[in-house]
């Protein structure tokens, strides 16, 4: 049994006597440097953790088998810390949690939020671009830091979005001596000399400038949206697209021929549990659906560079599959078919004849839904308006309904 204790800034005097119990039962003491330096030297054996920890964290966990372990972490152990890490590893039954107050209830009392309607974004070990797709109008968010620089960061993000007026408040080293609060705006923040403690959180309150251009999270973001060639899939067939692909929290997606990624990113926009996978055979747009990513805030979308279905062997099993070309690549519905998971959705899309064959092949041998779509946007013609039509797309959405 593994005893993992939350502790806070204030160290020993902030511990409940069940948490105190543990250390001092404990014959190894894991955890960080800082961690280990609030706890008064007890006669167990002191193992700081190394770096990087995740690599080695199960042979340390090997290595000191069969002995009364107890490890420190920050705060809540299961927000945003080691013990979920443990319990993923180990399994629930094998490790007791013994949890401190954590940051986000410490800086919501300051605030006097309610800690319910607030979203929360981690910076540590996560890239800054996460935050992203969280800073939406009217919204509270509270970001956990990852160092010294990480107001400057987010003060910088906010800004760039067109969010400067945002309020920004600066909570360091929560439930300690040295506890601080600063005060300021997002478009101000960068004209402090120092930030404070790396022990930071922070809130923020956005307020868009006016001009700001708001990124809803339902699906068909502006064309605009996303930086392409022209091989994208449009606003109105791509929300009808992922209205088929129905994302759930916790599934993976594969989308194969990415182009710009806009399937992905607006599957993984709708819960920050989404998963996805984006295939493209040109280096070119696969560089741009990084970059797509990173700004619309889901930089945790894995980018492929390969042609489908070769670059398909080894993916994790999706949930759901898009294909949005080369329907008429030997063996690639094939391929995407036996990968999906039962229950799984797979939607393809076509705009020509040879790839409208090929999907009526599969829609009478596996049936599903089958959707042409044609649409038009109105346009000038000479000094009057008038109707310019963008070519049909044919939609096919299907769900494999058999069991393992």
């Amino acid at each position: 049994m593994i005893t993992v204790v939350g502790i806070g800034a204030d160290g020993w005097d902030g511990l409940s006597p069940d948490a105190r119990r543990a250390l001092e039962a404990a014959e190894v003491l894991m955890g960080g440097r800082r961690q280990l330096d609030l706890v008064p030297a007890p006669a167990a054996e002191r193992v700081a953790w190394p770096s990087p920890l995740l690599p080695a964290l199960p042979s340390l966990m090997e290595a000191y088998a069969g002995r009364e372990v107890c490890v420190l972490a920050s705060g809540d152990p299961l927000f945003h810390g080691i013990g979920s890490t443990l319990v993923r590893m180990l399994g629930a039954a094998s490790v007791r949690v013994v949890p401190h107050v954590s940051s986000l209830s410490l800086a919501c009392a300051r605030l006097g939020w309610p800690v319910e309607q607030v979203d929360v974004v981690s910076l540590v070990g996560r890239p800054p671009a996460a935050l992203n797709a969280a800073i939406l109008p009217g919204r509270r968010l509270v970001v956990l830091g990852a160092g010294r620089d990480s107001p400057s960061l987010v003060a910088g993000l906010a800004t760039g979005l067109g969010y400067g007026p945002s309020p920004m408040t600066v909570l360091s080293d929560l439930g300690a001596d040295s506890e601080s609060v600063l005060t300021g705006t997002a478009q101000t923040w960068a004209a402090r000399e120092a930030d404070p403690s790396p022990l930071n959180v922070i809130a923020l309150e956005c307020v868009p400038a006016p001009g700001a251009e708001p990124l809803a999270r339902v699906p068909g973001l502006l064309d605009a949206a996303f930086e392409h060639d022209g091989q994208l899939t449009k606003r109105e067939v791509r929300a009808v697209s992922l209205s088929r692909l129905a994302p759930l929290p916790g599934e993976t997606l594969w989308d194969v021929g990415a182009g710009a990624g806009s399937i992905a990113i607006e599957w993984m926009r709708s819960h920050p549990a989404c998963a996805a996978v984006a295939i493209e055979s040109r280096a070119d747009r696969a560089a741009a659906v990084a970059r797509n990513a990173d700004r619309l805030g889901v930089p945790a979308l894995r980018v492929v560079e390969g042609r489908a279905p070769a670059a398909l062997k080894g993916l994790p099993a999706p949930d759901a599959v898009f294909v949005g070309g080369g329907l008429t690549v030997p063996g690639l519905l094939e391929t995407c078919w036996a990968a999906l998971r039962p229950g799984g959705r797979l939607v393809a899309n076509a705009v020509t004849l040879e790839s409208e064959s090929v999907m009526a092949q599969w829609y009478a041998r596996l049936g599903g839904d089958l959707v042409r779509l044609a649409v038009q946007r109105a346009s000038p013609v000479g000094s009057f308006t008038g109707w310019r039509a963008a070519m049909p797309v044919t939609v096919w959405s299907v769900t494999r309904k058999d069991v393992p």
